[in-house]
């Protein structure tokens, strides 16, 4: 296994882009960095909401009814917040080369899409901040969950191990 690493310069973390070499090709997952589980989202939010409606509550009880319901839309927008985050919780990219066909599978929210490409037919460019992968029919954006320097070394290592 192949892994070159990126240097974050925001945070001075380590990136790894773990190559899985396979047959001649190779396999590489790109996903979000999910800091929690969907179970600790829900428990944060739970106590949030708790929290939000006792003090809405409380000031009800105390003469300032008028808070309730605006404490009631806090916790809705958040809930919608919330779900929002955990609807792309599981986003990724998979790219895998095997025999000179390119496979990339991109799962955003609840849609799949598959691409089959021909290796020998690929171009890699970058415009801008986005990295296209663009075929003779097609073209799709790749590295949507890297941030633009980790997507320049991306591209620049996709790029030497498509023309090997």
């Amino acid at each position: 296994m192949s892994t070159p690493s990126l240097e974050s310069p925001w945070w001075n973390a380590r990136r790894e882009l773990a190559f899985r070499e396979e047959h001649g090709g190779f396999s590489l997952i790109l996903k979000r960095n999910c800091s929690i589980s969907p179970a600790g989202l829900a428990c944060v939010f739970a106590a949030l909401a708790f929290a939000v409606l006792a003090i809405g509550i409380g000031f009800a009880l105390a003469g300032a009814w008028l808070i309730l319901p605006f404490a009631g839309l806090e916790v809705l927008l958040l809930g919608g917040a919330f779900v929002l985050q955990a609807r792309h919780a599981t986003d990724y990219e998979r790219i895998e080369l095997d025999r000179g066909r390119l496979r990339v599978e991109v799962a955003d929210a609840e849609r799949l899409a598959r691409y089959e490409l021909d290796a020998d037919c690929v171009r890699i460019d970058m415009k801008g901040a986005h990295l296209m992968l663009c075929g003779p029919q097609q073209a799709l954006e790749l590295g949507r969950h890297l941030d633009e320097q980790a997507r320049a070394a991306f591209a620049a290592e996709l790029k030497k191990r498509l023309r090997i």
